[in-house]
């Protein structure tokens, strides 16, 4: 949330909880993902970009695929225009989001190879690279959790080097996420996006 609407919700909490709850309620018979996928298309409408990198954000969490975000812009021509589509792909392309890659649309989630379940050592955080996309690893004796390096509030891409002991901060906004449990510890409301896994013949398997 940006710091304005902060202010309003300390200031006029009355009128600013109102709004909220009349947008909740406004879509109560839409699923997650059709809610999610809205929201992008009104983003991209107003051409609020921090608002559309957010809610972009936001709906692939909620498990809408890149092609089905594609879609949706493009079915939504008509009243959106090739302007704003093509401002919509230019933030997409900055974003350089694993999943909105040419070469990575239409795959099916898989398992990947991953690092040897050696090399990462006991309560240890290790960064790693696979297959175009970056993840930070915690062990905790035989318990691994592997999360994408992407930020959860605008996917803003989180290096190596802003990982300091157990805390990690995202740049843009300067989140911060205890990469032990993945918990969002300032600033922020949303955990980091945690992949399911698994470790077979010594290999440490990630799924995405």
């Amino acid at each position: 949330m940006s710091d304005a609407l902060d202010y309003l919700l300390k200031v006029r909490p009355e009128a600013m909880e109102a709004y909220f709850e009349f947008v909740r309620a406004s879509g109560r018979h839409l699923d997650g993902k059709t809610r999610a996928l809205i929201s992008v298309i009104t983003k991209v409408d107003n051409q609020t970009e921090s608002g559309f990198r957010q809610y972009l954000n936001r709906a692939l969490r909620a498990g809408v695929t890149a092609d089905e975000i594609l879609d949706a812009l493009l079915s939504a021509f008509p009243t959106l225009g090739l302007s704003k589509i093509v401002w919509a792909m230019d933030i997409l392309l900055d974003m350089d989001i694993p999943e909105f890659r040419p070469e990575n649309l239409g795959r099916a989630i898989t398992w990947h190879d991953v690092i040897a379940e050696q090399e990462v050592r006991d309560s240890a955080v290790m960064h790693a690279r696979c297959d175009g996309r970056e993840l930070f690893i915690f062990r905790a004796g035989v318990e691994f959790r592997v999360y994408d390096n992407r930020c959860p509030h605008q996917a803003t891409h989180i290096p190596r080097d802003a990982l300091a002991g157990y805390t990690l901060t995202c740049p843009r906004h300067g989140w911060k996420f205890d990469v032990q449990s993945g918990a969002c510890i300032e600033r922020g409301d949303r955990p980091l996006t945690r992949f399911e896994h698994k470790v077979e013949n010594g290999r440490l398997l990630v799924r995405w």
